[in-house]
């Protein structure tokens, strides 16, 4: 049985928002549903559900579809890309590796 997820408002936005600049850059640049699936690897049906802003599809599969057509999802200038993943991996290696809630009971037995 399939699972039903559901997602917030700004998700939905945000993939509605996304798969129109997809299915926008793809018609700007002459090319079909078919090419554009088939150049991703995916099924027609995949590519018209993240043209139709559902969510479901993989996060990885999405983003190479909107390489494909050009869609830009961070900063345009590459330099800029590589010291924002440098921050975030000095940030990370700083944050604790995992979060961890104890369940410690508090000795106050003196």
């Amino acid at each position: 049985m399939k699972r039903i997820r559901s997602y917030s408002r700004m998700t939905k936005q945000a993939l509605s928002i996304l798969g129109k600049l997809i299915r926008a850059n793809r018609l700007e640049r002459g090319m079909t549903a078919v090419e554009l699936s088939e150049r991703a690897g995916i099924s027609r049906k995949t590519l018209r559900a993240i043209e139709n802003g559902e969510g479901g599809s993989e996060v990885g599969v999405v983003f190479e579809v909107a390489a494909l057509v050009g869609v830009r999802l961070f900063d345009a200038d590459d330099k800029i890309l590589a010291l924002q993943e440098a921050r975030l991996d000095e940030k990370l290696t700083l944050l604790p590796k995992s979060v961890r809630h104890g369940k410690q009971e508090v000795d106050d037995d003196f």
